[in-house]
């Protein structure tokens, strides 16, 4: 936890009301997301026992599985289940955008959008990764088959809960976690993962602060759990009994009714929740760089949908090849999110002053026309030095950008009384003069970081048959040392 989060809890609360963490919004908000909430019985990992979706706030439809120990009901709900995702991927796709040939000369398109799945909680994602991974092996033949469609919802929530592990993707989103991103309640990180106990602090009701209406909230009778898990006294009280009287009559109506009520009666304030957490989000700004990631997730949703029919389920466990390009991607994907998060947000900027890895202050001295002419050819070089009392805790040629504009590059020459002396070295024009407007002039405020969006490119990884055998290749040939041992092996 970050020191400027500290202080953000802490005037949480003293004022009572949670504290903003962001100035803009750093998720896309699509204008009709589908959201998911999911309940699955206690003691099973995924035995799913109800599901309310829908892509509006009028519009819910409820899923339940009357009996989720029953394997043939739990596969018909997942049936049932597929229609609808698969219904609201095929739909938001978008008109199709024609893209420039690629490197290779083939031709590229874009769907001009994406399906957005919203979920209450990072356990709403854990259950959707653990559905996806019981249902897209499932066989459509033979004596325990499946609706073809199963293993094609299974697919789908594998990808998607792969997505949601990137940094920066939109696609599947957590209510908490993205509220958590944006605000700074005054409880701990732990009862944050309520959703209605943060909604509590973000939004109270009037006439109550936050602390009061998240114990509001905290009641398990008026509000609910927002899933996967349920209350344990509800379990034990009102769902095993209504359960057991659906068994016992064999299926009856009534009794299936009965169960729907009850369930209906666990999913429909965490509904009405999750749409105000969405309108919550909606009215943040967006952040300048939110654009371009979303596209990102546009492409790689388009490569998914065109390519699903030639690849198979994905596997169990990666390669080892396979999982050492997937950590390097997220490990890039994480590098440009922050960086891109602290150039839209001055808020987030403020952390990595506080951290020493950006100072910001007053250009004190600009030299705006220097020339470095120890080479062959003369360079533009200006010089800028910029007063700051941030505790600065980077070394002698650090590359820094510019915060406003990150095309602007330089590299840190010296610390000194008189702040920081920097070296610019790019993002000025390709003249011997800067052009118009491109170098701070004295008096500026500025501010300087050493994130940058993209700071080392994509490693190049060995083909599977290239590794040892200790990381997926062929195991190398057995070759005697002495004569015994190869007249043995002959």
């Amino acid at each position: 936890m970050s020191a400027l989060t500290s202080l953000a809890q802490l005037e949480a609360v003293a004022s009572g009301v949670a504290q903003p963490l962001a100035t803009v919004r750093h998720c896309h908000m699509a204008e009709a997301p589908l959201v998911l909430i999911p309940l699955k019985l206690a003691g099973e990992a995924a035995a799913p026992l109800a599901v309310m979706l829908g892509a509006g706030p009028d519009d819910p439809t409820m899923l339940m599985v009357p009996q989720p120990r029953n394997r043939d009901l739990r596969f018909a709900f997942a049936a049932d289940l597929a229609k609808l995702v698969l219904n609201h991927i095929e739909t938001s796709r978008g008109a199709v955008e024609e893209l420039p040939p690629g490197k290779d000369g083939d031709d590229r398109i874009r769907y001009g959008d994406a399906p957005q799945i919203l979920v209450p909680n990072r356990g709403g994602i854990g259950f959707l990764r653990m559905l996806g991974r019981s249902t897209r092996f499932r066989s459509t033949e033979g004596p325990y088959a499946v609706e073809p469609s199963v293993p094609v919802l299974g697919r789908w929530l594998t990808w998607f809960a792969d997505r949601y592990d990137r940094p920066g993707s939109s696609l599947l989103l957590a209510a908490t976690e993205t509220l958590r991103m944006h605000w700074a309640t005054g409880q701990s990180s732990l009862e944050d993962g309520n959703l209605a106990a943060l909604l509590g602090w973000i939004d109270p009701p009037d006439g109550l602060d936050g602390p009061a209406a998240a114990a509001l909230a905290e009641d398990p009778v008026s509000c609910p759990p927002a899933g996967p898990s349920t209350d344990p006294t509800f379990d034990n009280e009102v769902l095993a009994p209504a359960i057991a009287a659906y068994h016992a009559s064999g299926g009856d109506h009534r009794a299936e009714e009965r169960l729907r009520t009850v369930l209906a009666g666990q999913l429909a304030p965490t509904w009405d929740v999750m749409w105000r957490a969405a309108a919550l989000l909606r009215e943040l700004p967006e952040g300048a760089s939110v654009p371009g990631r979303w596209e990102r997730d546009r492409d790689a949703f388009t490569y998914y949908h065109q390519t699903f029919g030639e690849a198979y389920p994905q596997a169990r466990r990666d390669s080892p090849v396979r999982a050492a390009k997937r950590l390097h991607d997220l490990e890039r994907a994480q590098d440009a999110y922050d960086a891109q998060r602290a150039f839209d947000d001055p808020l987030v900027m403020a952390e990595h002053r506080l951290s020493g890895q950006a100072f910001g202050g007053v250009v004190t001295e600009c030299d705006p026309t220097r020339l470095d002419e120890t080479g062959k050819r003369p360079k533009l070089r200006p010089y800028l030095r910029i007063g700051t009392e941030d505790p600065v805790r980077l070394d002698v040629g650090t590359t820094v950008c510019n915060a406003a504009r990150p095309s602007l590059k330089g590299k840190v020459v010296e610390f000194g009384v008189g702040g920081v002396l920097l070296e610019l070295t790019g993002g000025m024009g390709r003249k011997l003069s800067p052009e118009p407007g491109s170098v701070p002039g004295v008096g500026d405020r500025v501010c300087f970081t050493s994130l940058t969006d993209g700071s080392y490119g994509a490693a190049r990884f060995p083909e599977r048959e290239d590794t040892p055998w200790t990381h997926g290749g062929p195991p190398e040939e057995y070759v005697p040392t002495d004569e015994d041992a190869e007249e043995e092996w002959s």
